[in-house]
C-alpha cells in the first residue's frame, strides 16, 4: 500500500495487476487469455462480415447481432492491449489519463452490450406477440434509431465519471486490483472524499445493467405468458427455440458480473487470483461465446457460412 501522504493528481501512476503467486508464469497463465481473446475478435469479425455481405441476414435480428458484435469487438480493444503488456512484456505502469480512458470505455461498451440484448430482447416479444406487424414495426429507420440510443445512453451515462476522477487525489502510485482500469475500482484507491464518484457510479449501473437486466426478465415473462397460450405443443416448441440463443447470450453476459460480485463480497482478499481470474473471464467470456453460440444455434448463420466456404473453394478451383 503506498501513503495518500503523498497524494496528487497530476503525476499519479497506476500499476496493474497479473494473478498474485503466478508471477513468475505470467506467460503460460496469460495463452489462454490471449487465445480468447484472439478467438474473439476473429469469431465477431466473421459474424460482421457475414450479416454485411449475405442480403439474406439482413434481418432486425441480425442487424442487432451485428451491434453485439461491434460492442464485443470494442471491448476487446479495450482490454487485450494492457493484458498484453502486462503479461507478455511485464509492463504494469499506466498513467492517470489513459487509465481514466480505457475505464471509460470499458464500461462504455459494456453497456452497450446490454443494451443490445435488451434490444434482441424486444425483437423476440414483437416476433412472438405481434408476428403480423414484425416487419412494420422494426424497420431499418427504428433500429437505426435504437443503436443510436443505446449508444447515446453508454456515452452520457459514462461521460461523468473520468471528468470526475480528475477532482480526486491519489497516491503519486496505486496498485490496481486488475490487469485493466475499472471505476470501482479507481475510487477506492482515491485519498479524498469520493461521495459524489460513488453515487454517480451506482446511479450509471442502475440505469444500465440494472435497467435492462430488468426489462429482459419481463420481456420473458411476457414471452412466456404468450407462448403458453399457444395451443399446440409443437409451436410452443418452435416459438422458444427462436428465443434459445439470446436467452443463452444473456446468461453468458449477466451470470460471470454475478460470480464476480458474490466473489467481492465473500472475502476475494483470500482468493486473489480467483479474483483477478474472474475478472477476467467477466470481460472475455461473452465476446468469445456470443458468435459460437450464434453459429451453433442460428441455421442461418452456418449456411452463410457454409456458402462463404463453397465460393472460396470454387474460386480456388
Amino acid at each position: 500500500m503506498f501513503s495518500c501522504n503523498t497524494s496528487t493528481f497530476a503525476h499519479t501512476t497506476f500499476l496493474l495487476t497479473g494473478f498474485p503467486g503466478l508471477e513468475a508464469s505470467h506467460h503460460w497463465v496469460s495463452i489462454p487469455i490471449n487465445l480468447i481473446c484472439v478467438v474473439s475478435i476473429f469469431g465477431n469479425s466473421i459474424i460482421l462480415f457475414l450479416i454485411r455481405t449475405d442480403p439474406t441476414l439482413h434481418e432486425p435480428m441480425y442487424v442487432f447481432l451485428s451491434m453485439l458484435a461491434a460492442s464485443d469487438l470494442g471491448l476487446c480493444a479495450s482490454t487485450f492491449p494492457t493484458m498484453v503488456r502486462l503479461f507478455w512484456l511485464g509492463a504494469r505502469e499506466l498513467p492517470f489519463n489513459l487509465c481514466a480512458a480505457q475505464m471509460f470505455f470499458i464500461h462504455a461498451f459494456t453497456y452497450v452490450e446490454s443494451g443490445v440484448l435488451l434490444a434482441m430482447a424486444f425483437d423476440r416479444i414483437v416476433a412472438i406477440r405481434n408476428p403480423l406487424h414484425y416487419a412494420t414495426i422494426l424497420t431499418h429507420s427504428a433500429m437505426a434509431k435504437v443503436g443510436a440510443a443505446i449508444l447515446v445512453r453508454a456515452v452520457l451515462l459514462n461521460l461523468p465519471g473520468p471528468i470526475l476522477l480528475r477532482r480526486l487525489l491519489f497516491p503519486q502510485v496505486s496498485i490496481l486490483s486488475h490487469c485493466y482500469c475499472l471505476h470501482c475500482d479507481l475510487v477506492a484507491l482515491a485519498c479524498s472524499d469520493t461521495q459524489v464518484n460513488s453515487l454517480v457510479g451506482l446511479v450509471s449501473i442502475l440505469f444500465s445493467l440494472g435497467l435492462d437486466s430488468s426489462l429482459i426478465m419481463l420481456s420473458y415473462a411476457l414471452i412466456l405468458q404468450t407462448v403458453l397460450g399457444i395451443a399446440s405443443p409443437g409451436e410452443r416448441i418452435k416459438s422458444l427455440n427462436t428465443c434459445v440463443s439470446h436467452l443463452c447470450i444473456v446468461l453468458i453476459f449477466y451470470l460471470p458480473k454475478l460470480g464476480l460480485s458474490v466473489l467481492h463480497r465473500v472475502e476475494k482478499h483470500n482468493y486473489p487470483a480467483l479474483a483477478v481470474l474472474m475478472a477476467n473471464l467477466h470481460f472475455l467470456v461473452p465476446p468469445f461465446m456470443n458468435p459460437i453460440v450464434y453459429c451453433v444455434k442460428s441455421k442461418q448463420i452456418r449456411q452463410g457460412l457454409l456458402k462463404r466456404f463453397q465460393k472460396k473453394r470454387i474460386d480456388v478451383s
